[in-house]
C-alpha cells in the first residue's frame, strides 16, 4: 500500500513538474549591458506600470507563451522596466531616477520615471529595442500577440530593419512574414 501511495505522489509530482513553463531570463538594464560585453545580443525592454492592464495580459498571454520566452532566452537579454517605478537606472553613462515619485500610490498611477521620458515611452506597454552595444533602435507600443511579437523579434533579432527605408518598406515585410510562434 505505502508504495503504491508513494509511486502515485511521485506520479503526481513528476507529472505536474513537466507542465512547469520555462519562464523569460528578466535582468535589469545594467545586468543586460553586462552581459553584453560577454556575449552580444541585442535587448528587448518590457516598459510597463502596475495599473495598465494590457501589460498584465502581454505578461500572461505574451510572455507566457513557450516559443515567445525559448526564443528571447536564445537571442535577447529581456529587461523588465516599471516606467512609474522608483529604480535607478545607469545607462549611457547616466544615472536616471524618479525623482517626483510617491510611495503612497506605489500600486497605482505615478510619476513618469526619467528613464522612461529618455526613451520617450508615452504609453504602456510599451517594448523598447536595443542593438548589441545597447543603442537604441525603437519602441513598439501596445499589447501584442505571441505571433505579432515575433515578427518584430525576428526583424530586430536578423537586423532586417536596417533595410527598411520606407513604410511601404515595410509592408512589405509585414505582408510577406510567416509567424511559427504557437499563439
Amino acid at each position: 500500500m505505502i508504495n503504491k501511495l508513494t509511486f502515485a505522489i511521485f506520479f503526481l509530482v513528476a507529472f505536474s513538474l513537466k507542465g512547469t513553463a520555462q519562464e523569460i531570463k528578466w535582468v535589469s538594464m545594467e545586468e543586460a549591458i553586462a552581459l553584453q560585453e560577454k556575449e552580444p545580443k541585442k535587448i528587448i525592454m518590457d516598459v510597463y506600470t502596475v495599473w495598465c492592464g494590457p501589460c498584465k495580459m502581454l505578461d500572461k498571454n505574451t510572455f507566457g507563451n513557450a516559443d515567445v520566452i525559448d526564443y528571447i532566452n536564445t537571442n535577447y537579454y529581456a529587461v523588465k522596466f516599471n516606467g512609474e517605478g522608483n529604480a535607478t537606472v545607469n545607462y549611457k553613462d547616466k544615472t536616471f531616477g524618479n525623482p517626483n515619485y510617491d510611495p503612497a500610490k506605489a500600486n497605482r498611477r505615478n510619476s513618469a520615471h526619467e528613464f522612461a521620458r529618455f526613451l520617450r515611452i508615452n504609453a504602456y506597454p510599451t517594448m523598447v529595442f536595443f542593438d548589441e552595444q545597447a543603442n537604441y533602435i525603437t519602441p513598439v507600443t501596445g499589447y501584442l500577440k505571441p505571433q505579432q511579437l515575433e515578427l518584430y523579434l525576428k526583424l530586430f533579432k536578423n537586423d532586417k530593419h536596417k533595410d527598411m527605408k520606407t513604410q511601404e518598406q515595410f509592408n512589405d515585410y509585414y505582408k510577406a512574414f510567416k509567424p511559427s510562434f504557437k499563439e
